[in-house]
């Protein structure tokens, strides 16, 4: 699943007429390079959730034939619902035990899926999460196996914490994970954020992280992020 139904309000005056998923880096939009990043794996059927400018997506998507890819749309053109919002609404899609891959759409990476889905499948992990060791006021807080026990903004000094340990290491969450399907029966509605699903798994259940410091990696959130990108992904 691709998360494409943000509002990019960091990405304006771009996103005042367009989705940023229809942002462009050397001539491809952020939409058609997560899902040719997803063929690399093997991935090929595709879910993207729309509210922005949701029309323009699914033009795109149907002009291309979903880019060589199967894809179905989840629409939450009435409300915006979140990660958390936008996966569950999108459960019914999700069929049979093996696990899926979700991420972020204005993401840019050459993190090894097929490494990470890998690791997932032999740790038996209800998820597990790209991280890695980069400058973010947000971090994801795991122990020495790299099982998540909380969560901190250094900004401001908020913590939550699902587990106590003695140590906690921080790491910056990358926006991809690998789920089993499990994850759908999380106790929340309406509108929230999966780092609060995996907050509230992790008092009881094995969140893991992978750690892939040292890849290319992009968050192509802002306007000089795009030149950035244009730049790495030559």
């Amino acid at each position: 699943m691709l998360f494409a139904a943000g509002l990019g309000t960091r990405l304006k005056p771009f996103t005042d007429h367009h989705p940023k998923a229809l942002a462009e880096v050397n001539g491809k939009t952020l939409l058609e390079h997560s899902i040719r990043y997803l063929q690399k794996f093997g991935i090929e059927d595709v879910i993207v959730n729309v509210h922005h400018f949701a029309d323009q997506i699914v033009d795109v998507i149907n002009e291309n034939s979903g880019f060589g890819s199967w894809v179905t749309i989840s629409d939450e053109r009435d409300e915006v619902l979140e990660t958390g919002g936008g996966l569950k609404k999108a459960g019914d899609h999700f069929i049979g035990d093996e696990p899926f891959v979700v991420m972020n759409v204005d993401v840019l990476t050459n993190l090894d899926l097929g490494k990470m889905i890998e690791q997932h499948n032999q740790s038996e992990a209800l998820a597990t999460l790209a991280v890695m060791k980069r400058d973010s006021s947000r971090q994801l807080l795991f122990d020495e196996h790299m099982l998540l026990c909380g969560w901190t903004n250094t900004a401001t000094g908020e913590q939550k914490i699902s587990r106590e340990v003695l140590s906690l290491f921080p790491f910056a969450f990358s926006g991809v994970q690998v789920l089993s399907p499990k994850i759908l029966d999380m106790p929340f509605e309406g509108k929230f954020s999966m780092i609060d699903v995996y907050l509230h798994f992790a008092r009881t259940e094995v969140i893991k992280g992978f750690d892939h410091s040292g890849n290319i990696f992009i968050d192509v959130g802002k306007p000089e992020s795009l030149e950035k990108a244009a730049y790495l992904f030559e």
